[in-house]
């Protein structure tokens, strides 16, 4: 099986990034919070859609 060298990357990534935190999901999302508070980026916000159920099937 052909092993893609970036998504090996991205889930190294992800592991060390868990591991930091004790792979507690809280934590994890407390600190991303965070940082995106202190970020100085614009933070945009979308209303959810709406769906429309199919007519007449």
């Amino acid at each position: 099986m052909y092993e893609d060298s970036i998504v090996s990357e991205i889930r190294k990534y992800r592991l060390e990034h868990a591991a930091k935190y004790d792979h507690d999901l809280d934590r994890i999302c407390e600190a991303l919070r965070k940082r995106q508070k202190e970020s100085k980026r614009k933070i945009v916000t979308r209303s959810p859609r709406l769906l429309f159920s199919k007519v007449g099937s």
